[in-house]
């Protein structure tokens, strides 16, 4: 499943190659990819929405100015909430679209829209592929880091042979993944992630808990395997599935959490999104029985400090510590404090006020707390803040490497 947890938009314009791009919707989905479509006013001369949407599992997109399509999945969102473009086939028509900046149909405008990478499999006329339109299109294209894939020299739809051909959907599958490859900025890197609440046991049946779902942390543990990190995550307990690609310990307890933790060093980086239990009980060895009248005492024992206790692990700390300031009041001023006791690189706050519904919900807004100053990031979806972060991981350990 070499694609697994990669979102791929396919953009699919209109050439008789288009037949093709139905089995590269297949081949991507078998190695794990999730695939959006657009389909061209073109392409649905040739192929059919249903049968794309049929092969990827979802609806598929035509019309920029479908009031259902934009209101539930726009242009905009299209272009962001993917990990690469995919042009197959690229007509000449759409290439030319792509060089000139047009967006004049779904297609064009997602495709200027997106700040992803972006792989185009030309496929036309030889004529028009060895025409100086074509090649002065590509050109700037390159230049602006479009990667490309073919074409291939071979019987066209004319009845003539020369290049133009489409390559075969098991080279843009191949093109697709190693551009994947390409892009593993920490490969060769360890790294540690905490996700999901605490369970202290109060006495067999009951605990202290907290409203974390491990949705962030799990998406963190996720984006760093995807950077080509060797990921460990730690997860407390949570409903979320283990991320592919990421080796997951589970654990209850805040001192299960800690021992896991040091177990998983040395690391690179360790990122500590779980929202861990200050307090233990002194758990009692029975079920408590209601008494009336008398609520029973609890003894209050403080738990360790993960976040702390990696920050300050000597010569086994992570190159980078990054903490979650989770904060319902004066939420800078507690993540600059927070930072400076625990001894952590970079906190992240968050504002997790029930009105936010930052915890178990789907997006989250975050300010990087650091030794320069306070970053703001906009609200995002939690997988699309956590490649936000793994890229800005990245880039820190790329600054490192430059400075040594």
């Amino acid at each position: 499943m070499t694609l697994q947890n990669r979102r791929i938009l396919l953009i699919i314009s209109g050439g008789i190659a288009a037949y093709k791009s139905l089995d590269l919707i297949r081949r991507l989905r078998e190695r794990g990819a999730t695939v959006r479509c657009i389909l061209t006013s073109g392409a649905q001369q040739f192929v059919t929405p249903l049968a794309a949407a049929s092969l990827s599992g979802n609806p598929v997109h035509t019309d920029l100015f479908s009031l259902t399509q934009e209101s539930e999945m726009g242009h905009l969102r299209l272009a962001q909430e993917s990990d690469l473009v995919v042009v197959a086939p690229a007509t000449a028509d759409i290439l030319a679209k792509m060089a000139g900046g047009l967006a004049d149909d779904l297609a064009a405008a997602a495709l200027l829209a997106t700040d992803k990478p972006v792989l185009v499999a030309p496929a036309m006329n030889w004529r028009m592929w060895q025409h100086a339109a074509t090649r002065a299109n590509l050109a700037l294209l390159k230049e602006r880091g479009v990667r490309q894939v073919g074409p291939n020299s071979g019987a066209l739809a004319e009845g003539e042979t020369g290049p133009g051909r489409m390559a075969e959907p098991l080279e843009i599958v191949a093109s697709v993944e190693a551009l994947f490859l390409e892009s593993a900025r920490l490969k060769g890197r360890r790294a540690l992630v905490t996700s999901g609440p605490t369970h202290e046991p109060i006495d067999p049946v009951r605990y202290i808990a907290n409203r974390s779902s491990g949705k962030q942390g799990h998406a963190i543990a996720a984006a760093l395997a995807r950077q080509g990190a060797e990921t460990v995550l730690v997860a407390g307990p949570t409903r979320e599935p283990d991320p592919p690609g990421v080796r997951v310990v589970h654990v209850v307890t805040a001192r299960e959490m800690l021992a896991a933790c040091e177990a998983a060093l040395p690391a690179d980086m360790a990122v500590c999104a779980a929202a861990v239990a200050d307090w233990r009980v002194e758990m009692a060895p029975q079920k408590l029985k209601k008494q009336k009248g008398a609520p029973p005492a609890l003894s209050l024992v403080e738990n360790p400090d993960i976040l702390a206790s990696l920050a300050h692990a000597g010569n086994r700390r992570p190159r980078l510590v990054v903490g979650f300031a989770a904060e319902t009041e004066k939420l800078i001023e507690n993540a600059k404090a927070k930072r400076q006791k625990k001894g952590c690189d970079w906190i992240l706050a968050n504002d997790v006020s029930p009105a936010t519904g930052t915890f178990g919900g789907e997006t989250n807004t975050v300010h990087l707390v650091d030794g320069s100053g306070v970053e703001d990031w906009p609200p995002l979806g939690k997988r699309d803040l956590a490649d936000r972060l793994a890229r800005r991981i990245a880039d820190f350990f790329a600054g490192k490497d430059a400075a040594e």
